[in-house]
């Protein structure tokens, strides 16, 4: 009995103090890419960041990864910098035709991260 008490206070204990890292669920991010149709070469990527009452996110520090959708490519990696109140700009040079696959690593002011994936698919030459 003893110990199933403790058990109980444990996971009482457990569960009450855990704060999630991620509430990435409150974060809505609208994604767009140009210039379109996407081609080698110079690309920006703008990011509509809202919270979920629709307010947008200041103060965001967004990390971008862009990975090749299969192997033996180097990833190229950016920051996206606030342009106006929740509204995102990142600058970087895709260097080869295919598919791509761009990673949104954020921290939202108050220190909680979120993560996002985009494809980008049919990168076409120059």
């Amino acid at each position: 009995m003893r110990c199933l008490r403790l058990v109980a206070v444990t996971i009482v204990i457990g569960t009450g103090c855990h704060r999630p890292l991620n509430h990435s669920g409150e974060v809505k991010v609208q994604f767009q890419i140009k210039p379109q149709p996407v081609r080698v070469g110079p690309v920006v990527v703008s990011l509509a960041l809202t919270d979920a009452a629709g307010h947008p996110v200041t103060g965001a520090q967004i990390a971008v990864e862009a990975d090749m959708s299969h192997p033996g490519m180097s990833p190229v990696f950016a920051t996206a910098g606030e342009e106006q109140p929740g509204q995102y700009e990142s600058h970087f040079s895709l260097p080869m035709a295919g598919d791509w696959v761009v990673l949104l690593h954020g921290t939202l002011p108050n220190g909680e991260k979120w993560e996002r994936q985009f494809d980008v698919r049919d990168v076409r030459p120059s």
